[in-house]
């Protein structure tokens, strides 16, 4: 996918692994294939990633199962939040094409993150913090 908004299109077995997970996986996962054009200054997004490990260890064990409203979750969607990135999210999750036949739970949750911006946006940003802590 590129910022020319290509469609991004799901083979058959990427389909029945996302229909395997539970719905915050599904979102996040959506999500993050959505988020690759979002653009970020790498030392602000590394800080914010930084300081979201932090707030998460505070809580207990970092690599404990993520939720889309922890506060190491909603202060990095706060703290990196911007309308340019958001409407980048945007326009990926407008490119993602899902086909007719695709599992209902996925098609529900892209639909669920096109109608909640602020859903999206938060699940995007649980999947770039899961992604920083497994690559801890």
């Amino acid at each position: 996918m590129s910022t020319d908004a290509r469609e991004w299109r799901f083979d058959a077995a990427w389909l029945t692994l996302l229909e395997s997970f539970g719905e915050r996986e599904r979102l996040t996962s959506l999500a993050f294939v959505a988020g690759q054009e979002v653009t970020f200054d790498e030392e602000e997004r590394n800080e914010a990633l930084r300081r979201a490990v932090v707030v998460r260890a505070v809580g207990g064990d970092p690599h404990r199962d993520l939720t889309l409203d922890e506060d190491a979750v909603t202060r990095l969607a706060e703290e990196l939040d911007d309308p340019q990135r958001r409407a980048q999210l945007e326009t990926g999750l407008a490119a993602l094409a899902l086909p007719p036949a695709a599992p209902s739970g996925v098609t529900g949750a892209l639909h669920a993150l096109v109608v909640s911006p602020g859903l999206a946006w938060r699940a995007f940003c649980a999947a770039l913090l899961a992604a920083e802590l497994a690559g801890e």
